[in-house]
């Protein structure tokens, strides 16, 4: 036991140096096997490479932000604009919706899914709640193929 728990501690202090479980096991001499075994069978030891991972990755990111600064120093422009983009809002990638708004000041279902689309593509909206918009969608849906038309002319542009 006190073998197992040794191979357990080595193959945790590596994934805290690499946050990547095929090298810890290489460098601690395991199968992923044994590493995903011992995961399922034991919390301590799930919890503890959940921590070691943790650590692992937070090394990973501050050695690339050391990288990434150098580079800025170094004036790479690649390397500022990859800060300005995630860092500094006024630089993030914008997206930019126009839709033609009948008299009526009602978006037709079509429209109202350019927008939902929208809103998820800037993360406002979660990906994953596309059945709930369709259902909800589906059942104030006009009958006649009004909409249908409007789908058609907006994928020809």
């Amino acid at each position: 036991m006190a073998k197992k728990n040794r191979i357990k501690n080595t193959f945790l202090e590596e994934l805290k140096r690499v946050p990547i479980v095929l090298v810890a096991c290489e460098k601690s001499g395991i199968s992923r096997n044994s590493v995903y075994r011992w995961r399922k069978e034991d919390e301590d030891f799930a919890k503890s490479m959940d921590e070691a991972l943790s650590e692992g990755e937070a090394l990973v990111n501050d050695m690339s932000e050391s990288q990434l600064l150098t580079l800025i120093k170094e004036k790479k422009w690649q390397a500022i604009s990859f800060w300005l983009r995630h860092r500094n809002p006024r630089f993030r990638d914008k997206f930019e919706v126009t839709s033609k708004v009948e008299d009526s000041g009602e978006l037709t279902p079509s429209q109202i899914k350019v927008v939902h689309n929208a809103l998820q593509l800037a993360k406002i909206l979660p990906l994953n709640n596309k059945e709930k918009y369709d259902k909800q969608n589906n059942s104030t849906k006009p009958s006649g193929s009004d909409d249908q038309r409007q789908e058609n002319t907006n994928s020809d542009n």
